[in-house]
């Protein structure tokens, strides 16, 4: 009998998402004879331990028992078990120093960590993850905040519907200004963006048009790939080569700048990547940007004006433009800025549906069956010791904790 484990949620503030939804489970454990579903009490969590425990799965506070252990956001170190196999979003692959205790905790324990962040397909592609509804939530944010700024519209908070199709509800009526809004990137996180887009009935329009014609309704552009970054040398934009040597590219989005009313943000960004623009051109006049959706969320990143996560309860904080300090959001000579870490969140149930669907379709066999190579590619420790792919992370994984 194997035993998989839905741990707590640990990490403060707590994360109300589940890896496997109550039906999830069920249906996991009336197809496997040989799987049971052990589930640790929670009150937290946005599906309840009544829920699981009428689906089947065994709700307890001991996990000692289990050999999979499936969580979402970090573990604490006190909370983790010598020896097990866990499944959660480390944030530790960029040497995050923030994590660095974690890591080397894990590997003390002799732990098996394998990163949802991680798993990929041949092509590079994320198989699992929240990037689309942290677009979805961060788009309706983004726009939310515009609306406070300007005046000129209302929308109510996301977690104040009870899921996905209620929130589409809420649209019903809402005309929005003839705004330009720029969409960037082109993963899990760009399509929730755009659901929203096109939900909100904001059109969509060519780079040429979007910085050359004026609208008499609200429009967006999606830039992407080489739309947004251009080789040094010339040569046309490479999605392999630019992943590989990002540093040889620059970021074309600076000619946007003064077209653009809301950023909504979701490229994928390490620090080798170019920003979308450096921090001194907020000051410039023709800086136009009012309002900052950065979903990808690093602080100082993509978005250099990123000053760290604001929270679910207070998802919006200003940037003086000048001083480049933190402010009250929507005051004048300020930028908001719309930078929550777990966005998903406030859509958990419908978020954590999807993230069990492609969790069961692409992952669950064969991690009980002995592994293939897409897991292994994205394990980082493996019994307390790092695995092959991450042999650049030996430094964090052993240095002095700064």
């Amino acid at each position: 009998m194997i035993k998989l484990g839905i741990i707590r949620e640990g990490k403060i503030p707590s994360d109300n998402r589940v890896a496997l939804t109550p039906a999830q489970c069920k249906w996991i454990q009336h197809n496997r004879s040989d799987i049971q579903i052990i589930v640790q009490t929670s009150a937290t969590r946005c599906f309840s331990d009544k829920e699981y425990e009428h689906a089947g799965a065994v709700v307890q506070e001991n996990m000692e028992a289990c050999d999979i252990l499936f969580g979402i956001k970090e573990v604490p170190v006190e909370m983790l078990i010598p020896g097990k196999t866990y499944l959660f979003f480390s944030h530790t692959k960029k040497l995050q120093p923030y994590n660095q205790h974690l890591f080397q905790a894990i590997i003390q324990k002799n732990i098996t960590l394998i990163d949802y962040e991680c798993l990929e397909h041949e092509d590079g592609t994320r198989i699992i993850g929240f990037g689309f509804f942290a677009g979805v939530v961060g788009a309706h944010n983004g726009i939310m905040a515009y609306g406070n700024r300007t005046g000129l519209f209302q929308l109510q908070r996301v977690h104040a519907t009870k899921n996905f199709q209620d929130l589409i509800h809420t649209y019903f009526g809402l005309k929005l200004p003839h705004i330009k809004i720029a969409v960037t990137g082109s993963g899990r996180v760009a399509h929730g963006i755009l659901e929203i887009m096109n939900l909100l009935g904001v059109h969509d329009v060519e780079p040429e048009d979007y910085v050359s014609r004026n609208f008499s309704y609200p429009v967006y552009v999606h830039l992407k790939g080489g739309q947004l970054y251009k080789n040094k040398t010339g040569s046309p934009y490479n999605r392999d080569d630019f992943h590989k040597n990002p540093s040889h590219y620059t970021c074309l989005f600076e000619k946007y700048i003064p077209y653009t009313d809301i950023l909504m943000n979701g490229v994928y960004w390490t620090a080798e990547i170019p920003r979308l623009f450096e921090r001194e051109d907020i000051r410039r006049p023709d800086f136009h940007i009012q309002t900052i959706a950065d979903i990808t969320d690093d602080k100082y990143g993509s978005v250099p004006c990123n000053l760290g996560d604001s929270t679910i309860d207070d998802p919006v904080y200003g940037v003086d433009k000048i001083s480049f300090e933190k402010t009250q959001p929507y005051l004048p000579g300020s930028l908001d800025i719309m930078a929550v870490g777990n966005l998903p969140n406030e859509l958990p149930k419908d978020a954590s549906r999807y993230f069990g669907e492609q969790l069961i379709k692409h992952i669950l066999l064969p991690l009980i069956e002995g592994g293939s190579e897409i897991i292994d590619k994205a394990t980082l420790v493996k019994n307390g010791k790092l695995n092959e792919p991450y042999l650049y992370m030996r430094e964090y994984a052993t240095s002095e904790i700064k």
